[in-house]
């Protein structure tokens, strides 16, 4: 009994030399979540934070519940169990006459409308009235569009109208005229036009060539 005894003995002593440091493997003893090293490139691995927080663009952490931007994005998000809940909502159009838009919240905002419309590399105000030509009356909208009346100018009663400068118009400078052959004669009364005629306008009627009768012609005696 003794024997067995000793012999037991011996071979305990001999057991830690027999096992070398090889025989331990680094499977036997992984190393904690986060200190953990790659054999290949030397680079960290991450704690995996699922259920229990989220991770940005640059790896910072944020805890369950809390609000944070990832990225750019100006929209708020919500670390939860299941990852990040971000708002995406139905932001409104941005209108067609905005002229300057600001990206700081959610959504972009525009901050400054045009007020004012341009015709013809001109700026003029809303509602302000203007007259690009003389025949031309026209007014800036609210609408930042400009809205133009052409003048509807009355048939002249003469047969030589002038235009005027600054007017759309034509106007009789001598008042109303017609024709007696060549010759201009006033509406209204009766003109010798040579020594046998005598004219006259038709009323309302200048572009008809004027009526004219005959008379006792008082041309000289021949001798």
């Amino acid at each position: 009994m003794a024997l067995h005894i000793h012999e037991a003995y011996i071979l305990l002593l001999l057991v830690p030399n027999l096992v070398t440091p090889a025989a331990f493997s680094h499977e036997d003893y992984p190393a904690d979540e986060g200190d953990q090293i790659s054999n290949n490139d030397n680079n960290l691995i991450f704690d995996d934070y699922r259920g229990k927080g989220c991770v940005d663009d640059s790896g910072f952490v944020y805890k369950l519940g809390e609000r944070f931007f990832p990225g750019h994005s100006n929209c708020p998000c919500v670390c939860t169990e299941d990852g990040p809940v971000c708002d995406q909502p139905e932001c409104p159009k941005i209108h067609p006459k905005c002229t300057k838009v600001e990206h700081n919240g959610c959504c972009p905002e525009c901050k400054e409308v045009k007020n004012f419309c341009e015709y013809h590399g001109k700026s003029y105000k809303i509602l302000e009235e203007f007259k690009p030509s003389p025949c031309e009356w026209c007014r800036c909208e609210p609408s930042n569009e400009v809205h133009c009346v052409v003048a509807d100018c009355a048939v002249p009663e003469c047969v030589n109208p002038v235009y005027e400068p600054e007017q759309c118009c034509p106007v009789c400078k001598n008042g109303p005229n017609c024709f007696a052959g060549t010759t201009i004669i006033p509406a209204g009364i009766e003109v010798k036009v040579d020594e046998c005629n005598i004219c006259h306008c038709h009323n309302g009627d200048w572009w008809k060539p004027a009526q004219c009768s005959k008379r006792e012609c008082q041309g000289k005696p021949t001798a």
